[in-house]
Formats: structure tokens, C-alpha cells, sequence
């Protein structure tokens, strides 16, 4: 590790252990690791790098905020880091999708199974993160919860499948998006965790509780033990290792979730697991710990925006309440019914017009123009949770239950 001061070294033995768990959750997992040693390169900072995650295969290269360890449960909703990343040491360069395995740099890579390279990873990196215990049950659920949320609030699966957003990178450079929930950005990140805790959830079904999206780790990851070289696949050996884990016709499956327009998001993973996606007037901790540490306002499933700094509108929901009033990312909310803009006052002021019904009046700056408009929405804060609705066993605790 390197930090911008000594004292943010000071990992405790504590946290050191949950680290050291999450090698041991990872290599449970995966059975085999491929590499000869394995190096997590840690910056603690906040001026020398620029959101650093980068995968290799025998290392990482991971920033975190330069107090993640002096102020640990600041932190919680980037946990998964460390554990997104280690992954990709099996998942993206180890076993590597054939069209992103190029001879030489005049051959153009292509990226049509990043819904396997990030978005199983993603999947692996939550699951791990709590399997490791560096991340309470409660608040894994509710970080799951939250991704649930989003892609449910996406329009935009109206127009755009997900993998089209595998494109994402090429066609944008990942620049900023003023409307991501119509966009869909890079979808496939998140939107595949939830496809592959959908097939999770059914493998473990169909099995009768046998066998699991761990059964397919194994046999697709954990081969060739120690070998770090290029292992590339396709679309056709993901379905075929899906069928020697549980016969089912997992091509379809993934074809109408990954190629085709899907209107509704992929939840049927948290109604098998006995678990529904509900709202709340109370953020959770994950919440509250990612507001903090993007200086943010996050009122998506209220308002339908969010707000940095000063006022500023730093996102806005598709077709959402601030949307319909002609609110846009770039403008600045200066004051909240009458009263000098704080994020309290804005909160404060949702709460009552849920009592009153009354529209939110916001005064807002565009340039050099000011105009006030009126917000309408009564449904008060709302805030994304897990609840559990089902009796007896749920595939989603055996999921995220540690191993051993």
C-alpha cells in the first residue's frame, strides 16, 4: 500500500484478517489460482490517481479513499474492490472471451461477453466481499437492493439490450452521461450481476438445492491450476458448462436477457431466493456511506435526481418527477420553496409534500438564468431494501453464506 500520509497505513489485525478471508473465500471457490503469487497494489489517495481498478494477472492495481482504513465503515459501499478485481485474475485473464483475445494490436478486440467478464465478476466480487465477512450481510442485501432499484428505474431496456452496452467504451470513451437511466452506460456490469444471481438462483432450484453458480466457478474457472496463461471461450462453452452444472436451456436464457429487449429487469433471482425488492422513507447504511463518499444527494427513487455541491444537479432519472419539470444535469438548485438551498431543507421539504400534496417549488440557475419550477411528487422518500417474503431455506442466504 501507498497513502498520502503515514498514518493512513495503519491497517488494524482485524482488517487485515478479512482480507486474508477474502483470498481464502476466493481460492474455496475457484479451486485453482492462476498465478504464481498475487500482489494487491493499494493507493490510498485521493490526489495521486484517478479512481484506479485495474486488473492483471498476478496483480491488481486498486484505489481506495485515503481514510478506508482509519474510517472503516465510511467505506462499505466500496468494499468489493479488492475482491472485483482479484477476480478478474480467473475471470477476464485467465478464461478470457475469445473476441477480446487478439494476436497483436492491429486486430480490434471486441467485447460482445463483457456480461461475463465484468458482470459475473461483478456478481464474484459482491458474494465474495460478504463471504469474506468484509461486508455485513444486511448491507450486502441492501447494496444488492440498490442495483435492483437502478436497473428497475431504467427506461432505457425499452430501447437498448444489454449487449449493446458492452459497446459502451468504444462509442463514449466513458465520458460522463446525463441521462444513464435512458442511456444504460455500462449495463452490463450490474445488470449482469443480476442475470447471474438469476441463474444462481435457478441452478439451485432445479438441483433442489445440490448444486450452484459455484459448481460452474469451478468447472469454468478452476482449471489448470497455477497456469497463467490465455484460456479463451465463447458463447457456446458458457451455455455447455452451464448444462454439465444443470441441464436446462440456458441459451435461451441468456439470449433473452443479453440479446434481446427486456423491458423488465432481471429480478426473478430475488423472488427464487424469497426475497422482494421494497422502498423505505430510511436509507441504509450503503446508502448513507455512498452519499458521503460522492458528496451527493441521491434521491433517485424520490425526486428522481441527484445533487452534488453548492445545489448542483448531478443526475436526473429519465421520464422521474425533476425530469417532467425540466430539470437537467448542469443547473443548480439555489433555493427550496422560498428557503436558501440545503440538502436537509430539500429532504425536509419532500417529507412535507407527501403530508400536504402540495408541489416542491425549486428556484433554478441555468447559466445565467434563473427560473423557478414546480416539482410535483407526494410519495416522500423512498429508499431501496431487500425484505424477505418466502418461508424456510433462501437460495440467497446459501449464497452468500461463507464457504468452510
Amino acid at each position: 500500500m501507498v497513502a498520502d500520509r503515514p498514518d493512513q497505513l495503519a491497517i488494524t489485525p482485524a482488517q487485515l484478517a478479512l482480507e486474508r478471508a477474502l483470498v481464502e473465500q476466493a481460492t474455496r471457490l475457484y479451486g485453482a489460482q492462476h498465478y504464481s503469487h498475487y500482489d494487491f497494489l493499494v493507493a490510498l489517495s485521493d490526489r495521486v490517481l484517478t479512481g484506479v481498478g485495474l486488473e492483471h494477472h498476478r496483480s491488481s492495481e486498486d484505489q481506495m479513499a485515503p481514510d478506508s482504513f482509519l474510517n472503516w465503515t465510511d467505506g462499505v459501499a466500496e468494499r468489493d474492490l479488492l475482491a472485483h478485481e482479484y477476480t478478474h485474475s480467473w475471470n477476464g485473464k485467465f478464461r478470457r472471451p475469445a473476441d477480446l483475445w487478439t494476436p497483436d494490436y492491429r486486430t480490434p478486440m471486441r467485447n460482445s461477453l463483457l456480461w461475463v467478464y465484468e458482470g459475473q465478476t461483478q456478481f464474484w466480487g459482491k458474494v465474495l466481499t460478504a463471504r469474506a465477512g468484509l461486508i455485513s450481510r444486511d448491507d450486502a442485501y441492501d447494496s444488492l437492493a440498490q442495483t435492483a432499484a437502478a436497473y428497475a428505474a431504467q427506461v432505457g431496456r425499452n430501447w437498448r439490450p444489454l449487449v449493446d452496452t458492452t459497446n459502451e467504451e468504444i462509442l463514449s470513451n466513458r465520458r460522463p452521461e446525463p441521462f444513464p437511466s435512458y442511456q444504460r452506460d455500462e449495463a452490463y456490469y450490474e445488470e449482469g450481476q443480476l442475470i447471474w444471481l438469476d441463474a444462481d438462483s435457478l441452478i439451485r432450484e432445479k438441483s433442489g438445492g445440490k448444486r450452484s453458480l459455484d459448481d460452474f466457478a469451478k468447472a469454468f474457472f478452476g482449471v489448470r491450476d497455477r497456469d497463467w496463461g490465455e484460456l479463451t471461450y465463447t458463447f457456446d462453452d458458457v451455455v455447455a458448462t452451464l448444462n454439465k452444472v444443470q441441464p436446462y436451456d440456458w441459451a435461451s436464457f441468456l439470449h433473452a436477457r443479453v440479446n434481446e429487449l427486456a423491458p423488465q429487469p432481471p429480478l426473478d433471482g430475488l423472488a427464487r431466493g424469497g426475497y422482494a425488492l421494497t422502498y423505505s422513507d430510511q436509507p441504509g447504511h450503503v446508502w448513507t456511506a455512498r452519499e458521503k463518499a460522492g458528496e451527493t444527494l441521491d434521491l433517485s427513487y424520490s425526486l428522481g435526481l441527484k445533487v452534488g455541491k453548492e445545489g448542483a444537479v448531478t443526475g436526473v432519472i429519465w421520464n422521474g418527477p425533476a425530469f417532467a419539470a425540466g430539470l437537467s444535469v448542469g443547473s443548480k438548485i439555489t433555493a427550496v420553496d422560498g428557503d436558501a438551498y440545503d440538502d436537509d431543507g430539500l429532504k425536509a421539504a419532500i417529507t412535507r409534500a407527501k403530508n400536504d400534496g402540495k408541489p416542491i417549488a425549486l428556484l433554478i440557475k441555468q447559466g445565467k438564468t434563473y427560473r423557478t419550477v414546480a416539482v410535483t411528487w407526494t410519495g416522500g422518500l423512498r429508499y431501496p431494501h431487500l425484505v424477505r417474503t418466502g418461508k424456510g431455506p433462501s437460495t440467497l442466504d446459501a449464497l452468500y453464506r461463507p464457504r468452510g
